[in-house]
């Protein structure tokens, strides 16, 4: 994304790809590992903090692999320089992001399926795009 403003005409027609944001999967990891005390007082709490540590790793990995791509008709998510999904914007019914003060899932509608994707990329630059692209869809954002 470039440093300068652009007008919201010449933003839609320029592909912008989303930097990487590690505060969701660093938050998740933080309380797998903040578990491990209560082990003492609960047994199962060890394998608990273990799979939610896991699961942060594995969100880990994924911010620094995956890459969300606002194109002129479509977002486009790759996986490095391989495209995973291609998201044309004439099929999207509504998005929205949860908890706009501490976003930390993302939340769009399509046609056929909805999807939810917790916040592995630059929130910010998200709204930006979403609103850039498809202001008409916001759905309380």
């Amino acid at each position: 994304m470039t440093s300068s403003p652009q007008p919201a005409a010449a933003c839609a027609s320029d592909p912008v790809t989303l930097a990487p944001r590690y505060w969701v999967p660093l938050g998740v990891l933080i309380l797998g590992l903040a578990a491990v005390p209560l082990q003492w007082l609960w047994g199962p709490a060890l394998w608990l903090s273990l799979v939610v540590s896991l699961f942060g790793l594995f969100l880990a990995l994924q911010s620094a692999l995956l890459r969300l791509t606002f194109t002129a008709d479509a977002l486009l998510v790759a996986r490095q320089d391989t495209l995973l999904r291609r998201f044309p914007y004439s099929e999207w019914l509504g998005w929205t992001l949860f908890w706009p003060g501490l976003p930390v899932l993302f939340y769009f509608r399509e046609q056929k399926s909805i999807h939810l994707l917790p916040m592995l990329f630059d929130a910010t630059a998200l709204r930006q795009q979403l609103q850039t692209r498809l202001p008409q869809l916001s759905q309380g954002d």
